[in-house]
């Protein structure tokens, strides 16, 4: 085992210590009612009430609408700004009278546009995938247009002295020299992502983990709450594991 390894595996095992550590903590505050068990709930009745959906098959639709919604939202927000990014790359002048609007648009609460595109595209699962898409769309676009602008110029000059196009740059040099930062950007739009439609079924869904969230402040049920916030926190954790991975071979392949 080298050197690394054993760095990996120490912090691996320190984060599952930590993990243990507030989870037992947690359990133990809640039975010696040093925190109130109705509102923070405990992890034996979280995990209860987990099995108990899983079971009954409930947890499997609400996932699998979640899942949908969020994956088609991340991966239209980051094509969507990949995209916008490219056109403002290759348009100067666009990309001159669109900066001011995407400064403001970034700066803007784009929680506060949801019920703005529930009014628009109806209380449906298109306004949701809408909102997870949205808050991810504008971020991309800026930081894989300014990865864009950073590509060294003059591999850029090399292609103009063979009267290549603009498409040819792009394709041959902009393109390829900016694939790192897309991948890494879609590490920062997973969480977005979920963001974005967690709130989105807040507003409006009548399924998914962010509408069991809603009905569990509803009617007080607590343990709803916490085991549908454990079970966006597991998926969201896996969505970001299998960006990070392909983020790695794809650099390993680019060296």
């Amino acid at each position: 085992m080298t050197t690394r390894q054993k760095e990996k595996r120490f912090i691996r095992l320190t984060q599952l210590a930590i993990v243990f550590a507030l989870v037992i903590g947690w359990e133990t505050a809640s039975r010696l009612a040093l925190i109130d068990p109705l509102l923070f709930s405990m992890p034996s009745r979280i995990v209860s009430l987990l099995y108990e959906h899983i079971v009954a098959g409930t947890l499997w639709l609400h996932t699998g609408v979640t899942m949908f919604e969020t994956v088609l939202g991340f991966l239209l927000g980051t094509v969507a700004g990949t995209l916008l990014a490219a056109l403002l790359w290759w348009s100067k002048r666009l990309a001159e009278i669109l900066d001011p609007f995407l400064v403001i648009l970034n700066s803007m609460p784009k929680v506060a546009i949801g019920p703005i595109l529930i009014v628009g595209l109806g209380p449906n699962m298109t306004s949701v995938i809408a909102m997870g898409m949205l808050v991810s769309v504008i971020i991309t676009t800026m930081v894989v247009y300014t990865a864009f602008k950073e590509v060294d110029g003059n591999y850029l000059k090399v292609l103009q002295t063979f009267s290549a196009s603009k498409w040819q740059q792009f394709r041959h040099v902009v393109y390829p020299a900016t694939i790192p930062v897309i991948v890494s950007t879609l590490k920062m739009n997973v969480g977005l992502s979920w963001v974005g439609v967690i709130v989105g079924e807040f507003l409006v869904s009548k399924q998914g983990l962010g509408y069991l969230i809603i009905y569990g402040f509803q009617v007080f049920n607590f343990n709803l709450v916490f085991m549908s916030l454990l079970v966006i926190a597991i998926l969201a954790t896996l969505m970001y594991m299998a960006v990070e991975r392909l983020e790695k071979r794809i650099t390993e392949h680019h060296r």
